[in-house]
């Protein structure tokens, strides 16, 4: 019955001037939303907040379904495997279309021709945080204080060949100031070591961070943000610092398997601006420290071909592959 579903899609949309996804919504058809990691972190609880958002718009039932593994990878494969009917939608960071591509030599999936681009979801930072001990509150006294003191100039992320790795050691080169790369197998144990002293500064995402900060436990210096975050509107940015080249971002976005139909890729779009632009998930966004994205198909292309351009001279110059 499915099949002749889907057989019958095309005719059906013409007659009736329906989208493939109100089609398949009248046909009680459910929707289903990659999201290639656990239950319970950040990107899992945005895709679902906007399947809760975007369910009533689209007219279906939208799951989310967590394919944990290899960073997202998994996810990603099993998107290039889905139908392209405008059923199976991905929520991915950008490590999945822009990273991996640069530090793994073979990949399952190309995202240039297996991807079809939806939407720009939201945007996040990393943040610079030392223990509280330091003696240094800005970023201009640490890399004194790293310079003076050699023998301590690391710097710990939550896995190498992640962004906050890479953003280490952009910070690193353009300061001159010579760190050595300590990772860790997930924000956690990077805090851990952080608050213990074992390591002389911590870079992550905002909000891995947040919690020991307002404690007391570490001390941010700074986030990589074009602005401050709004989580920590005392804390400046790298630009603001003293430091105008230094600043990234990470960003989630919204993929479909390519050829997936251009009206239901309009009709996701247009369902996911429209939850981007409630109120309540801009608030629930800014507890998370994200910023709220949006745009067309066309704007997320151009946010992965900058990022691109961001991110690939710094890996080149590490030398880092990770297979």
């Amino acid at each position: 019955m499915l099949r002749r579903h889907l057989l019958a899609l095309p005719a059906c949309g013409l007659l009736a001037g329906l989208t493939p996804i109100a089609s398949l919504a009248q046909a009680d058809r459910t929707l289903r939303i990659l999201v290639g990691f656990p239950p319970g972190g950040s990107i899992d609880t945005v895709a679902r907040l906007l399947a809760d958002k975007m369910k009533d718009e689209l007219k279906a039932n939208i799951v989310v379904d967590n394919k944990p593994g290899a960073g997202g990878r998994v996810a990603a494969d099993l998107l290039k495997a889905a139908p392209a009917d405008g059923s199976t939608f991905m929520l991915a960071p950008v490590v999945v279309p822009v990273l991996a591509p640069l530090v793994f030599s073979k990949l399952n999936y190309n995202p240039a021709t297996d991807f079809a681009p939806v939407g720009h979801v939201c945007n996040f930072s990393f943040a610079l945080s030392v223990p509280a001990a330091l003696p240094v509150k800005t970023v201009q006294e640490f890399l004194a204080w790293v310079k003076a003191n050699p023998q301590r100039a690391n710097f710990g992320s939550p896995a190498a060949g992640s962004l906050p790795h890479f953003f280490g050691e952009m910070l690193s080169r353009e300061a001159d100031a010579g760190m050595v790369h300590v990772p860790f197998a997930g924000g956690a144990p990077l805090m851990t070591a952080l608050i213990g002293g074992q390591i002389s500064a911590g870079i992550d995402v905002v909000l891995e961070a947040l919690e020991a900060h307002r404690g007391g436990k570490v001390r941010i210096l700074a986030v990589s943000g074009d602005r401050r975050s709004p989580v920590l509107p005392d804390v400046p940015t790298f630009r603001e610092s003293g430091f105008p080249n230094i600043v990234a971002s990470g960003w989630f976005a919204a993929y479909a398997p390519a050829r997936t139909p251009e009206p239901a890729i309009t009709a996701f779009n247009r369902a996911l601006n429209r939850a981007l632009a409630q109120p309540d998930v801009v608030e629930r966004f800014g507890r998370l420290a994200l910023e709220p994205g949006g745009g067309t198909p066309a704007d997320l292309s151009r946010i992965e071909q900058a990022s691109t351009a961001r991110w690939a001279p710094v890996v080149k110059a590490t030398g880092f592959r990770a297979d």
